[in-house]
Protein backbone atom coordinates (compact mmCIF):
# COMPACT_ATOMS: atom_id res chain seq x y z
CA UNK A 1 0.00 0.00 0.00
CA UNK A 2 1.35 3.28 -0.99
CA UNK A 3 2.27 5.76 2.27
CA UNK A 4 0.84 8.81 0.15
CA UNK A 5 -0.96 9.15 -3.55
CA UNK A 6 -3.26 12.26 -4.07
CA UNK A 7 -7.53 11.52 -5.54
CA UNK A 8 -9.93 13.25 -6.46
CA UNK A 9 -12.07 14.49 -3.05
CA UNK A 10 -15.48 13.51 -4.52
CA UNK A 11 -17.30 12.88 -6.87
CA UNK A 12 -18.78 16.00 -8.65
CA UNK A 13 -19.46 17.89 -12.13
CA UNK A 14 -18.23 21.57 -13.33
CA UNK A 15 -19.67 23.04 -16.60
CA UNK A 16 -17.36 25.75 -18.95
CA UNK A 17 -18.92 27.25 -22.14
CA UNK A 18 -16.16 27.65 -24.96
CA UNK A 19 -17.38 29.29 -28.20
CA UNK A 20 -20.99 27.91 -27.97
CA UNK A 21 -20.23 24.41 -26.86
CA UNK A 22 -21.18 23.26 -23.26
CA UNK A 23 -18.25 21.04 -21.87
CA UNK A 24 -19.34 19.46 -18.55
CA UNK A 25 -16.64 17.55 -16.58
CA UNK A 26 -17.76 14.71 -14.56
CA UNK A 27 -15.23 13.23 -11.78
CA UNK A 28 -15.16 10.40 -9.49
CA UNK A 29 -12.69 8.32 -7.25
CA UNK A 30 -13.01 5.00 -9.09
CA UNK A 31 -10.67 2.32 -7.07
CA UNK A 32 -11.29 -0.33 -10.07
CA UNK A 33 -11.87 -0.62 -14.01
CA UNK A 34 -15.27 -2.00 -13.22
CA UNK A 35 -16.27 1.18 -11.16
CA UNK A 36 -14.59 3.56 -13.71
CA UNK A 37 -16.68 1.74 -16.59
CA UNK A 38 -19.96 2.13 -14.65
CA UNK A 39 -19.26 5.65 -13.73
CA UNK A 40 -19.03 5.86 -18.05
CA UNK A 41 -21.87 4.20 -18.81
CA UNK A 42 -23.95 6.60 -16.25
CA UNK A 43 -22.77 9.74 -17.74
CA UNK A 44 -23.73 8.37 -21.37
CA UNK A 45 -26.85 7.19 -20.01
CA UNK A 46 -27.55 10.55 -18.55
CA UNK A 47 -25.95 12.56 -21.29
CA UNK A 48 -27.18 10.67 -24.24
CA UNK A 49 -28.68 13.08 -26.58
CA UNK A 50 -24.74 15.09 -25.69
CA UNK A 51 -22.56 15.33 -29.04
CA UNK A 52 -19.67 13.25 -27.49
CA UNK A 53 -18.96 12.06 -24.02
CA UNK A 54 -15.57 11.29 -23.76
CA UNK A 55 -13.67 9.88 -21.14
CA UNK A 56 -9.95 8.97 -19.51
CA UNK A 57 -9.40 7.37 -16.44
CA UNK A 58 -5.73 5.95 -14.30
CA UNK A 59 -6.55 3.13 -11.95
CA UNK A 60 -4.24 1.71 -9.34
CA UNK A 61 -1.10 2.14 -7.14
CA UNK A 62 0.99 2.15 -10.21
CA UNK A 63 -1.13 3.65 -12.73
CA UNK A 64 -0.94 0.15 -14.45
CA UNK A 65 -4.71 0.54 -16.27
CA UNK A 66 -5.22 3.78 -18.03
CA UNK A 67 -7.66 3.87 -20.62
CA UNK A 68 -8.96 6.67 -22.75
CA UNK A 69 -11.46 7.42 -24.96
CA UNK A 70 -12.60 10.61 -27.42
CA UNK A 71 -15.87 8.69 -28.02
CA UNK A 72 -16.19 10.35 -31.83
CA UNK A 73 -14.38 13.43 -31.34
CA UNK A 74 -11.42 13.41 -33.94
CA UNK A 75 -8.60 11.26 -32.47
CA UNK A 76 -5.88 12.18 -29.93
CA UNK A 77 -8.29 15.98 -29.48
CA UNK A 78 -10.06 14.44 -26.11
CA UNK A 79 -9.39 11.41 -24.41
CA UNK A 80 -5.40 11.43 -24.46
CA UNK A 81 -5.37 15.03 -23.14
CA UNK A 82 -7.86 14.74 -20.11
CA UNK A 83 -5.49 11.61 -19.44
CA UNK A 84 -2.92 13.82 -19.34
CA UNK A 85 -4.48 16.34 -16.84
CA UNK A 86 -4.51 13.37 -14.49
CA UNK A 87 -1.18 12.59 -15.10
CA UNK A 88 -0.02 16.17 -14.45
CA UNK A 89 -1.91 15.93 -11.39
CA UNK A 90 -0.71 12.69 -10.16
CA UNK A 91 -4.36 11.74 -9.44
CA UNK A 92 -4.71 8.05 -9.00
CA UNK A 93 -8.04 5.98 -8.84
CA UNK A 94 -9.53 9.00 -10.93
CA UNK A 95 -11.80 8.92 -13.88
CA UNK A 96 -13.39 11.79 -16.13
CA UNK A 97 -15.67 11.80 -18.21
CA UNK A 98 -16.48 15.57 -20.19
CA UNK A 99 -19.40 15.81 -21.90
CA UNK A 100 -20.04 18.00 -25.10
CA UNK A 101 -22.99 19.48 -26.35
CA UNK A 102 -21.89 21.41 -29.82
CA UNK A 103 -23.13 24.70 -30.08
CA UNK A 104 -22.05 25.19 -34.22
CA UNK A 105 -18.15 26.46 -34.09
CA UNK A 106 -16.17 23.80 -34.69
CA UNK A 107 -13.06 24.68 -33.04
CA UNK A 108 -9.92 22.84 -34.64
CA UNK A 109 -7.41 20.19 -33.15
CA UNK A 110 -5.68 22.60 -30.72
CA UNK A 111 -8.84 24.24 -29.81
CA UNK A 112 -10.22 20.56 -29.22
CA UNK A 113 -7.25 19.94 -26.66
CA UNK A 114 -7.42 22.45 -25.13
CA UNK A 115 -11.20 22.81 -24.55
CA UNK A 116 -10.98 18.63 -23.07
CA UNK A 117 -8.01 19.48 -21.03
CA UNK A 118 -9.65 22.86 -19.29
CA UNK A 119 -12.88 20.91 -18.60
CA UNK A 120 -11.01 18.46 -16.95
CA UNK A 121 -8.60 20.58 -14.78
CA UNK A 122 -11.48 22.99 -14.14
CA UNK A 123 -13.71 20.52 -12.88
CA UNK A 124 -11.09 18.68 -10.57
CA UNK A 125 -9.82 22.47 -8.96
CA UNK A 126 -13.89 23.14 -8.40
CA UNK A 127 -14.74 19.48 -6.74
CA UNK A 128 -11.43 19.19 -4.70
CA UNK A 129 -8.62 16.75 -4.61
CA UNK A 130 -7.17 15.04 -0.84
CA UNK A 131 -3.69 13.68 -0.30
CA UNK A 132 -4.09 10.53 1.33
CA UNK A 133 -1.47 9.10 4.06
CA UNK A 134 -0.91 5.29 4.97
CA UNK A 135 -1.64 6.08 9.02
CA UNK A 136 -1.23 3.80 12.06
CA UNK A 137 -2.94 3.47 15.25
CA UNK A 138 -0.74 3.56 18.21
CA UNK A 139 -2.24 3.11 21.69
CA UNK A 140 -0.35 4.81 24.58
CA UNK A 141 -2.10 3.98 28.08
CA UNK A 142 -0.60 5.64 30.92
CA UNK A 143 -1.70 6.22 34.57
CA UNK A 144 -3.67 9.29 35.16
CA UNK A 145 -0.49 11.85 36.85
CA UNK A 146 0.77 11.55 33.44
CA UNK A 147 -2.24 12.97 31.81
CA UNK A 148 -1.97 16.61 31.46
CA UNK A 149 1.94 16.70 30.23
CA UNK A 150 1.43 13.77 28.02
CA UNK A 151 -1.66 15.33 26.44
CA UNK A 152 0.33 18.62 25.87
CA UNK A 153 3.29 17.40 24.43
CA UNK A 154 1.05 15.01 21.42
CA UNK A 155 -1.02 18.68 20.25
CA UNK A 156 1.93 20.81 20.68
CA UNK A 157 3.84 18.44 18.09
CA UNK A 158 0.87 18.02 15.78
CA UNK A 159 0.41 14.73 16.61
CA UNK A 160 -3.24 13.35 15.69
CA UNK A 161 -5.35 12.58 18.42
CA UNK A 162 -8.36 9.98 16.98
CA UNK A 163 -9.90 9.54 20.38
CA UNK A 164 -8.53 9.73 23.79
CA UNK A 165 -10.34 6.85 26.62
CA UNK A 166 -10.41 7.65 30.23
CA UNK A 167 -11.40 3.94 31.88
CA UNK A 168 -8.83 2.80 34.86
CA UNK A 169 -6.45 4.34 33.00
CA UNK A 170 -6.04 7.00 29.76
CA UNK A 171 -5.16 6.09 26.56
CA UNK A 172 -4.47 7.96 23.63
CA UNK A 173 -5.31 6.96 20.37
CA UNK A 174 -2.67 8.34 17.69
CA UNK A 175 -2.47 8.03 14.33
CA UNK A 176 0.90 7.90 13.31
CA UNK A 177 2.74 7.85 9.92
CA UNK A 178 3.42 3.88 9.55
CA UNK A 179 7.10 5.10 8.29
CA UNK A 180 7.69 6.76 11.66
CA UNK A 181 5.86 4.77 14.00
CA UNK A 182 9.32 3.28 15.21
CA UNK A 183 10.28 6.60 16.17
CA UNK A 184 7.20 8.22 17.36
CA UNK A 185 7.31 5.05 20.03
CA UNK A 186 10.98 6.03 20.40
CA UNK A 187 10.05 9.81 21.34
CA UNK A 188 7.53 8.38 23.50
CA UNK A 189 9.58 6.05 25.75
CA UNK A 190 12.05 8.81 26.20
CA UNK A 191 9.48 11.46 26.99
CA UNK A 192 7.90 9.31 29.42
CA UNK A 193 10.86 7.70 30.85
CA UNK A 194 9.33 4.17 29.62
CA UNK A 195 6.18 4.68 31.79
CA UNK A 196 3.75 4.05 29.42
CA UNK A 197 2.22 0.67 28.13
CA UNK A 198 1.78 0.90 23.64
CA UNK A 199 -0.06 -1.31 21.36
CA UNK A 200 -0.47 -1.21 17.79
CA UNK A 201 -3.63 -0.75 15.55
CA UNK A 202 -4.66 -1.12 12.75
CA UNK A 203 -3.64 0.77 9.36
CA UNK A 204 -5.94 2.82 7.81
CA UNK A 205 -6.03 6.25 5.50
CA UNK A 206 -6.60 9.54 6.74
CA UNK A 207 -7.49 12.32 4.10
CA UNK A 208 -6.06 15.81 3.90
CA UNK A 209 -7.89 18.63 1.57
CA UNK A 210 -4.97 19.80 -0.81
CA UNK A 211 -4.82 23.07 -3.76
CA UNK A 212 -4.45 21.70 -7.07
Amino acid sequence: MLENYLTVKNEGKHEINIQKSRFIGHIKRTETEEEAQAFIQKIKKEHASATHNCSAYMIGEQNLIQKAQDDGEPSGTAGVPMLEVLKQMDLKDTTVVVTRYFGGIKLGAGGLIRAYSNSTSEAIRQIGAVKRSLMREVMITAEYGMLGKLENELRNHKQLIENIDYTERVSFHVLVPVSDVDSFKGWIIDFTSDQVEMHDGEEKYIERDIQI
